[in-house]
């Protein structure tokens, strides 16, 4: 832990201690200079660039646009928190190289809310051998076979490969592994398991894929033939103990459990992969963590108490630059929630400690750029700069902003 941060601990209405992570305000990064080098996206989700130095973002889409009347309309269907989510092909793959912006790749599967935004369809993105997507969900895998009227739905939570022409294909469904296992364990009010997908972070290594599924709360591996395995889970709600939520005691009846939500995974400088977490409802500051992960023979199990780092809000994606600093994306900030501005972190390592982990957790943190408008991936280019994908989730208004690299 950083040795600037306190912790404070006091018992809750429930007579459970809860300790507080009191964060101080970061030093800011001098001389930033940010330009939009990309704009009129469609929700973009991930950032990653291609082996001739050109940068590709996903772009989740915008469903079925704008729907006048999604109660009736055929292309939507009731989402998971209540409201209408309405279907299109409208998914992509955009490109920046030498100046120009190009959508490479169209067709995807995405599904919106009923005025197009906050896509949910190509989520990241990994081009090390040959352009690999994650499909996301946010749902019961099952859902994708109950909308009859909408049998493009069994195209979601699924790991897709892009061919160079654009045209792509199904590699893995992630959705039928979560259906098939529920790795976290969590159970209905009935007894029965209780089912979430969405493939998120995506890495290569050589014979396959390491990806993030941020609804299963879990780590997996899966292979070039398309074979899935579990490489880890993270502590939430199906665990045992649940993972706490550590919600103020307030009139808001914040629960007091909560999930993981693993978001990105990231290859580090020691040849572990580093897992960064969302957290679930009331999304509290301070409690989302980075985890270290070495896959072993047998699939292993992260309590909050492993983490490697903590003290973050949010994590959407996080990103290693050439010197061993680690870039955090906060997608929001403030003390619940997610209605404050994202923000993005550096972690500058201090490397007289012993292990990775304790470098990070001694080293000094600077904020590198706030004020960001829903934030959802980060990549440090060939040069050194810093690029963001911002207004995440917004339906023709996403850009990635380039960020110079920040003086030290």
């Amino acid at each position: 832990m950083n040795p600037s941060c306190r912790r404070f601990r006091w018992a809750s209405a429930s007579g459970v201690a809860i300790a507080v992570l009191i964060v101080p305000a970061l030093p800011v990064a001098q001389a930033t200079v940010v330009s939009v080098v990309m704009s009129g996206l469609d929700s973009p989700r991930g950032l990653a660039f291609g082996p001739e130095g050109a940068l590709y973002v996903t772009e989740a889409g915008h469903g079925a646009g704008v729907v006048q009347s999604p109660e009736t309309d055929p292309r939507c269907y009731t989402g998971p928190q209540g409201g209408a989510q309405c279907y299109g092909a409208t998914g992509a793959i955009s490109r920046l190289w030498r100046g120009e912006q190009t959508r490479v790749a169209t067709g995807l599967p995405s599904t919106a809310m009923s005025n197009g935004t906050r896509g949910t369809g190509p989520t990241d993105i990994s081009l090390a051998h040959g352009t690999y997507v994650t499909i996301g969900f946010e749902n019961d895998p099952t859902r994708r076979s109950a909308v009859p009227l909408i049998p493009e739905l069994a195209g979601f939570a699924s790991l897709v490969h892009v061919a160079a022409s654009g045209k792509w294909r199904f590699v893995s469904d992630i959705g039928a592994y979560e259906a098939a296992n529920n790795p976290d364990g969590r159970l209905t009010d009935d007894g029965l398991p209780h089912l979430d997908t969405n493939p998120y972070g995506l890495v290569a290594f050589p014979g396959g894929h390491v990806m993030t599924d941020a609804g299963a709360n879990a780590l997996l591996r899966v292979r070039a033939d398309g074979d899935i395995s579990l490489v880890a889970v993270f502590q939430s709600r199906g665990s045992t103990p649940p993972r706490p939520s550590f919600a103020p005691v307030d009139a808001r009846n914040f629960p007091t459990i909560a999930d993981a939500v693993p978001t990105s995974v990231v290859l580090g400088p020691d040849g572990a992969y580093y897992v960064s977490e969302l957290t679930g409802v009331p999304f509290v500051d301070t409690r989302a963590n980075v985890y270290r992960v070495v896959p072993a023979d047998e699939p292993q199990m992260f309590f909050i108490e492993d983490a490697c780092l903590s003290g973050f809000k949010m994590i959407l994606d996080m990103a290693f630059d050439g010197e061993g600093n680690l870039y955090v994306l906060q997608h929001s900030t403030g003390a619940v929630q997610g209605t404050g501005p994202g923000v993005l972190i550096r972690v500058t390592p201090d490397k007289g400690q012993s292990s990775m982990c304790a470098q990070y957790q001694a080293g000094s943190r600077t904020t590198v750029l706030s004020g960001l408008s829903r934030p959802t991936s980060v990549v440090v280019g060939p040069a050194g700069a810093i690029y963001v994908a911002n207004n995440g989730t917004s339906f023709g208004g996403g850009e990635v902003l380039r960020i110079e690299r920040p003086a030290r």
